[in-house]
């Protein structure tokens, strides 16, 4: 008798680091539901990205999940209240948190993860967040991911696992799994600024330059200014 795979949700933005997360937990054989949400991001392309990349890696159209969330998000440059800044030096990405840190973001879309995945019977939760090459987000860190992981357990009736396969990868190691694992990174979206072709100059933008630059690859979407 084939055995049931096992289910996880996946939270799936639209962009690279969470469309690698997606074929790293189809790979370890979990049925996936993925799970994005229209929270008033200024960057909603993202959420078209998201359902492309899930078609693409083969997650089935009822598997696919886009939440509306009320305007509850404020005080960041991706709900449109600051200036989302351009031009900063790679040095100086990840140095303190930038105004495109969203208050509370991945705390609350874990929770939310935690309400769909219990009734799905689902034990695993899968988020792209990254520790290394990234924006200095407090709600990336591997310490966070483990304290809420306990407080889940607490919460609800399942034994939840967070799952963060790149929370100790580099952005170039994250192009190269995710090119090992078929990812359509021609689909995905990471510019904060929500505009094709991307900006080039947002922090995001940069970050995601960065690593196809070190990992030897063209980046396969299309940038607004010229690109190394």
């Amino acid at each position: 008798m084939t055995a049931v795979a096992e289910t996880a949700v996946v939270l799936l933005s639209g962009g690279m680091d969470s469309a690698v997360c997606l074929a790293w937990a189809l790979r370890e054989g979990f049925r996936c539901v993925t799970l994005s949400f229209d929270y008033g991001q200024r960057h909603r392309l993202e959420l078209a990205s998201a359902q492309q990349v899930a078609e693409a890696l083969g997650v089935p159209a009822a598997d696919r999940r886009v939440v509306p969330l009320p305007r509850v998000f404020s005080g960041s440059a991706l709900t449109g209240e600051l200036e989302v800044p351009l031009d900063r030096p790679e040095e100086a990405i990840g140095r303190e948190i930038p105004p495109t840190y969203v208050p509370a973001r991945n705390l609350v879309f874990l929770a939310l993860a935690a309400a769909v995945a219990e009734p799905l019977g689902a034990r695993h939760l899968v988020i792209g967040v990254n520790a290394l090459d990234y924006s200095g987000y407090p709600d990336c860190r591997p310490e966070f991911l483990a304290a809420f992981e306990r407080a889940a357990r607490l919460g609800t009736r399942t034994e939840l696992s967070v799952h963060a396969p790149l929370v100790h990868r580099g952005k170039a190691d994250i192009v190269r799994l995710g090119l090992a694992l078929g990812v359509p990174f021609d689909r995905t979206t990471s510019c904060y600024l929500g505009v094709r072709p991307a900006c080039g100059r947002c922090d995001a933008c940069r970050l995601r330059l960065k690593g196809f630059r070190e990992a030897g690859v063209p980046d396969p979407i299309p940038y607004a200014v010229p690109v190394d």
